[in-house]
This record gives structure tokens, C-alpha cells and sequence, in this order.
């Protein structure tokens, strides 16, 4: 069973984390708009229902932003989850950060569906209701358990790639898909997604196996939770992998076709 129990201490950190995640989305998504409205002469161009997406992604680029530098900290630069620390084992470990930095993101996650569900399906189709489902269920799950910390956090890592993702759909709605900027940014989402979502997966899959006999150790929702949310994740992963590869390819040849015919012109 699940220790349910919740000290003093987390009884003000997970709501205040998560009212931040909240505030935050809200305050970077007027702060999107302020900023958009006086230094993107493309802003004014764009159809009501474009300008809450561009918007919303501003805060989805933040987040992203806040949670993979966290991330990043927390599992390779404090320690710890470090295998020469013993005293404990590294599935039950955990700190505030990393309390604060879930709290954060169901704060994000919250914010984020309650848009996609009132403008539904112009924000992001089904897809986006199922990751963002599971991620709020791995999280919470995490947090209230105290276990798989580590997993949860690597997991958060990956969106590192969403700024990529945003830019992209930026520069495609201003007009820029000719600018050069296009073109690197693609390159870069795609080489972001294969280490952040494809690779980081691979090692994620291998820690679990040879760490098999402490996450065997969780309790019984937890540990069938571990076993089918981020498999699931990984084929959605591997999904959006491969329409970003052809998305990839079919820009590359498009410039090339252009650069082609400058050279003949």
C-alpha cells in the first residue's frame, strides 16, 4: 500500500508549488502577449484563436525551460542520485526541489488541459489529453508516494524539446518557413528529440532493468504504473519522432530545390 501520510512541511509546499505552476502560466501568458503586441509586427496579423496559441505557448515555453534545467540539476549536478550514496536506495530518495518542481508542473499541466479542453480541438488534438492525463497521473503519483523521484524528473527532462517544437510553429505562422532560422530550428528539434525523447528513454529503460530489484519494491499501483506510463510515452515518442524525421526531410529538400535554382538563376 501507499504511505499516504503527509508532514507539515509538504502540506505547504505541494499546494503553494502548484498555485505557482498556475500563477506562472498565467503571468508568462500576458506577459506573451504584452511583449508580442509591441516587438512582432506579425501579432497583429493573426486570427484571434492564433494569438491564444501563440500565447499558450509562451508559458508551455517556459515551463519547458524551468523543468528540464531543474530536472538536469537535480539527477546529474546535487547527487542525489548518486550510487555512491547509501543511505538510502535511490528509488525512495527525494527533496524539496523535487517536490516543488512537480508541484510546479501539475500547476502547468492543470493550466495548460483546462485551455486545451475550452478551446478543444484548436489547441492540440486527443494526443495531447492522453500525455497530458498521464503525465499529471505519473507526477501526482510520485509526489504523494515519495518514490520514483528520479524516473519522474527524467521524464520532465524531455521537454526540452518544446521550445524547439514552439519555435518551429512560430516562425511557421509569421511566414518565416523560407528564413534560415526555419531550417536550423528544425535540425535542432530533430537532433533534441532524439537525445531528450528517443536516447534519454533508452538509458531510462536500462537504469529500471538493472535497478529492477527497487522498483519491484514500490508499491503495487506505483510499480504497474512505472511498468505502462512511460512505455506508453516512449511510443508516442517514437510517434512524433518519426513525423518530425519526414517533416524534416521534406524541408531539407525544399531547400535544397531553392538553393538549387538561385544557383541556376
Amino acid at each position: 500500500m501507499m504511505d499516504w501520510s503527509i508532514g507539515p512541511e509538504e502540506q505547504v509546499l505541494w499546494p503553494a508549488s502548484v498555485l505557482a505552476g498556475v500563477v506562472m502560466c498565467g503571468a508568462v501568458y500576458e506577459t506573451t502577449r504584452q511583449i508580442s503586441y509591441r516587438c512582432f509586427k506579425c501579432y497583429d496579423g493573426l486570427s484571434p484563436m492564433q494569438k491564444v496559441e501563440w500565447n499558450n505557448r509562451g508559458f508551455s515555453t517556459f515551463h519547458a525551460l524551468v523543468a528540464a534545467a531543474v530536472s538536469f540539476y537535480v539527477v546529474m549536478i546535487s547527487g542525489l542520485f548518486s550510487e555512491d550514496v547509501n543511505n538510502s536506495i535511490i528509488i525512495d530518495r527525494k527533496s524539496w526541489l523535487s517536490d516543488s518542481m512537480f508541484g510546479v508542473s501539475i500547476g502547468y499541466f492543470l493550466t495548460d488541459l483546462a485551455m486545451i479542453l475550452w478551446y478543444f480541438p484548436s489547441l492540440g488534438g486527443k494526443e495531447f489529453l492522453l500525455h497530458h492525463g498521464l503525465s499529471m497521473y505519473a507526477i501526482c503519483l510520485a509526489l504523494f508516494s515519495g518514490k520514483a523521484h528520479m524516473y519522474i524528473l527524467m521524464v520532465l527532462f524531455t521537454e526540452a524539446t518544446t521550445p524547439f517544437v514552439n519555435l518551429r510553429w512560430y516562425l511557421d505562422v509569421a511566414g518565416q518557413k523560407t528564413h534560415r532560422l526555419y531550417l536550423c530550428n528544425g535540425l535542432a528539434l530533430f537532433v533534441g528529440w532524439l537525445v531528450a525523447r528517443i536516447i534519454l528513454f533508452v538509458y531510462f529503460f536500462g537504469h529500471m532493468y538493472f535497478h529492477f530489484d527497487q522498483v519491484k519494491s514500490i508499491f503495487a499501483l506505483g510499480f504497474y504504473s512505472i511498468m505502462t506510463v512511460p512505455p506508453t510515452i516512449a511510443v508516442m515518442n517514437v510517434f512524433w519522432f518519426w513525423k518530425i524525421s519526414k517533416g524534416m526531410v521534406k524541408t531539407l529538400c525544399k531547400s535544397k530545390a531553392l538553393t538549387g535554382n538561385g544557383k541556376t538563376d
